[in-house]
């Protein structure tokens, strides 16, 4: 029987959403044939724990722990932490170290992805749409008046390395955009400014469990709010309609789209693409998600439900490829 862990929490904002993603894993990967153990990440604190929620300390020398008298080590690990360190790459380079094997996408794939401003520069290299933007990282003198002068207003100001939209400012005046840019300075040191694209959000996500690149479907995001921000994502109270009811010729570009550019992007394991779908029903490439939520409220989950996959099912099968 395979020793199989479910990661959770992380170091980030994101880490309740980490937990809620977790332990729906966790839940769906139970009585399917592996030895299952949820393992809980704080910062100065790493713990496994038992069906009965006892907590064993990780040894992160081997990312084993001791149970009663007998170490357990891991065959592999689920990845369902979403920012730092589970999402940006730190945790993937660990593992690769350690010849653990794990779910999500590797050291560089992770970090290059968790990096919104260069990502998009990379994809928009190889002819994927992107929003018009502003990197402050690589224009650190340019004024409020020129960053406005080249966008227009709305615009979006980002952290480049955060998600569930932590950090996120939709900025309508020219007084709004220094809060916005310190709002997101306070979560990272590089900042995206992103031209408001009008349009449908978006959202498809992409699996590999098959053995090669798969769209599951593409959701209409209505936001309860004026964007997806962190409070629609998780409160419920967004419209979300899968599959989305757009051109076929469009939903079927959008399903492609996705698998090109997780090939490009030679990501693994479970993942999501976000778009908005402009005035010329073209899709513009928002960001793409290679630890995206798999709690009750998240897409991807209702997206493979779509596809006629059960969550029992791609979780298992998520885990068999990785242990092949």
């Amino acid at each position: 029987m395979k020793t199989i862990g479910v990661l959770m929490g992380g170091y980030s904002g994101e880490y309740d959403v980490s937990m809620a993603s977790g332990n729906v894993v966790y839940q769906n990967l139970q009585n399917q044939g592996f030895e299952l153990f949820r393992v809980e990440l704080k910062k100065n604190q790493w713990e496994a724990l038992d069906d009965e929620g006892n907590r064993y300390p990780i040894i992160t020398d081997d990312f084993s722990f001791m149970l009663q008298d007998r170490r357990v080590s891991f065959d592999a690990v689920f990845n369902a932490i979403h920012g730092h360190p589970g999402e940006d790459g730190p945790l993937a380079g660990y593992f690769d170290m350690l010849g653990l094997a794990y779910t999500s996408s590797g050291q560089f794939a992770s970090a290059l992805t968790f990096n919104k401003a260069e990502c998009n520069i990379l994809l928009d290299r190889y002819g994927f749409k992107v929003a018009k933007s502003v990197f402050l990282h690589a224009e650190p003198n340019i004024s409020e008046a020129e960053i406005i002068d080249r966008l227009g207003l709305p615009c979006f100001v980002k952290p480049c390395r955060s998600g569930s939209s932590i950090g996120v400012s939709k900025v309508k005046t020219a007084a709004e955009l220094g809060p916005a840019i310190a709002k997101a300075k306070s979560i990272d040191t590089k900042v995206l400014i992103e031209a408001m694209v009008p349009g449908l959000e978006l959202a498809c996500g992409v699996s590999d469990h098959s053995g090669e690149a798969q769209a599951l479907a593409v959701t209409h995001i209505k936001p309860a709010g004026e964007f997806f921000d962190y409070e629609s994502k998780y409160s419920g109270q967004s419209e979300e309609t899968t599959p989305a009811q757009i051109p076929a010729e469009v939903y079927e570009k959008v399903m492609r789209q996705s698998e090109a550019a997780y090939r490009l992007l030679e990501l693994k394991g479970l993942s999501r693409v976000d778009y908005i779908l402009d005035a010329n029903n073209e899709p513009v490439l928002i960001e793409v998600n290679t630890v995206p939520g798999f709690s009750a409220e998240s897409l991807l989950p209702k997206q493979a439900l779509y596809a006629g996959i059960s969550l029992p099912e791609l979780f298992r099968a998520c885990v068999e490829k990785t242990l092949s």
